[in-house]
C-alpha cells in the first residue's frame, strides 16, 4: 500500500481523492520509482476536476510528470539509488502517473535527473517548462534571432508561459507578454518581458491577415488567439503551438502561410522521442535562470492537489507548482 490520488469512475460519478492504494492497481513496468515531487500541469488540473476526458482507463493514478528514486528495476539501464525524471507519455492519463508516492513505469520513458537541478527543481520546470523549452528549440531552428524582432507569448502566466519568457529573455531575444491578468504584469516583466499586453487584443476575431509584428510566437492557448498571432506574424517567421487552454478550434485562413511564408510548428512533449527530451533539459539545465524559475513557484503538499487543479482551470495559479508527495 501506498499514499496518492486515486481516480475512479462508476455509476456515482467521477471521483478524484487522496487514499491508501494498492500496489495490485499499478500497471506492468520495468521500473519502480519511489516518487519525491509531482507538479500540476493544465492537463494536471482537467484529469483532476474531470472537466474534460483526459483519463482514458480507471482507476487511474493522475500525475503527468514526477521525480524521485529507483527503488527497483529489471531494466538495464536503471538500477536502484538512480534519480530521474519523467514527463509525458500517457503518464497519469492511460498509465498510473505521478501523484502518489510510488509509480512503476517503463524505462524507456525514463530521463536522468539532471545534475544541474533537485528533484524540487526538475519538477518547478515539469512538462510546462520542458514543453517552453521544446517551443523555444523550434523558433532557433526556424532561423530565428533576437535581431529579428519580437517574440510573442500568449497564455504569459501559465507554467509554460512564465518559462518561455525566462528562456527567451536570458537568450537575448525582445519579449512580449500577453496575459488576462494585467495585474501581473510587474511579475512578468521581472521575469524577462518587455512589454505586456491584454490577452482581448488577441483573443477576439481579426482580419485573415493583420499588421506584421512578431518575428516568433509560442502560442499556449490555440483559438481565436492562435489564428490572430499567425495573421500578424512576420514575413517567413515562426509559430509554435503548445496549447488550448482558449480552446481546440482553429480559426484562421490559410493566408498567412501562403502570402507571407508563416510556418506553424505543432510541439508534441507527450510523445517527443528521447534525443529531443535530453536536448531539451540539457539546453534547460544551461539557460533556465534558477532564481526567476523559484520566483513562479509555489509549492503544496499532496493532499492541496486536488483543490488546487480546479484553481489552475480557473486561471487563480501563477506560474508553476510542485507538489511534496511527502505531505
Amino acid at each position: 500500500m501506498f499514499k496518492g490520488i486515486l481516480i475512479t469512475k462508476d455509476e456515482s460519478g467521477y471521483q478524484a481523492a487522496v487514499q491508501q492504494i494498492d500496489d495490485a492497481v499499478l500497471p506492468e513496468g520495468d521500473v519502480t520509482v519511489r516518487v519525491e515531487w509531482s507538479t500540476l500541469n493544465y492537463k494536471d488540473g482537467l484529469a483532476l476536476t474531470g472537466k474534460s476526458p483526459v483519463v482514458r482507463r480507471f482507476p487511474m493514478v493522475p500525475g503527468i510528470d514526477f521525480a524521485g528514486t529507483v527503488s527497483d528495476s529489471s531494466n538495464p539501464a536503471w538500477k536502484a539509488g538512480d534519480r530521474v525524471v519523467l514527463n509525458g507519455w500517457g503518464v497519469g492519463e492511460t498509465h498510473c502517473g505521478g501523484l502518489a508516492e510510488v509509480a512503476r513505469v517503463r524505462g524507456e520513458w525514463l530521463v536522468p535527473l539532471p545534475a544541474a537541478f533537485t528533484a524540487r527543481q526538475a519538477m518547478a520546470i515539469g512538462t510546462a517548462g520542458y514543453t517552453a523549452m521544446l517551443c523555444v528549440l523550434a523558433l532557433e531552428k526556424h532561423g530565428i534571432e533576437p535581431a529579428d524582432g519580437e517574440i510573442l507569448v500568449t497564455g504569459a502566466n501559465g507554467g509554460v508561459g512564465g518559462v518561455a519568457i525566462a528562456l527567451l529573455s536570458k537568450l537575448g531575444y525582445t519579449v512580449v507578454a500577453s496575459t488576462g491578468r494585467l495585474a501581473e504584469a510587474e511579475h512578468l516583466k521581472a521575469l524577462g518581458a518587455a512589454d505586456v499586453i491584454e490577452r482581448s487584443e488577441l483573443s477576439v476575431p481579426g482580419k485573415p491577415l493583420g499588421k506584421e509584428r512578431w518575428a516568433g510566437v509560442v502560442d499556449t492557448v490555440g483559438s481565436q488567439t492562435l489564428a490572430n498571432a499567425c495573421a500578424t506574424t512576420k514575413y517567413r517567421g515562426a509559430v509554435a503551438a503548445c496549447g488550448l487552454a482558449g480552446g481546440m478550434d482553429f480559426p484562421a485562413t490559410v493566408a498567412p502561410f501562403i502570402l507571407r511564408g508563416v510556418t506553424l510548428y505543432g510541439i508534441d512533449s507527450v510523445m517527443a522521442p528521447l534525443a529531443v527530451r535530453q536536448e531539451a533539459w540539457a539546453r534547460l539545465a544551461r539557460d533556465l535562470d534558477i532564481a526567476k524559475l523559484d520566483a513562479m513557484t509555489n509549492e503544496i503538499g499532496l493532499s492541496q492537489a486536488i483543490a488546487t487543479g480546479a484553481r489552475l482551470l480557473e486561471g487563480k495559479v501563477r506560474g508553476r507548482v510542485v507538489v511534496d508527495i511527502s505531505r
